[in-house]
């Protein structure tokens, strides 16, 4: 396997962290699957959850920050950052045009 550089891995989980988080709160999902989901879940802990991205975004991002961070500090870092770059993708995307 090719070692990439932490800074484009960085960059890797943010976007999948984005991704996924986005297609759980924000999409039907392949078949229906993940609308037919979160409607089972309905008003549970776990169907509001999936209906927030950025809620999302910082469990997504736990596993990730595992493959980019080397000690626990920097996994937390990594971890904050991640999440907050899935965050910040999701909120330039739902903001409103200029008129």
């Amino acid at each position: 396997m090719v070692d990439w550089p932490v800074s484009f891995q960085f960059v890797v989980a943010v976007l999948a962290t984005w991704r996924v988080a986005h297609l759980v709160a924000r999409e039907d999902g392949p078949f229906d699957v993940i609308v037919r989901v979160r409607a089972r879940a309905g008003d549970t802990s776990i169907g509001r959850l999936m209906d927030c991205p950025h809620c999302l975004g910082l469990w997504i991002a736990m596993p990730l920050a595992a493959w980019v961070a080397r000690t626990p500090g920097q996994w937390l870092v990594a971890w904050l950052g991640i999440a907050g770059g899935a965050s910040m993708a999701q909120r330039w995307l739902e903001r409103e045009p200029h008129v």
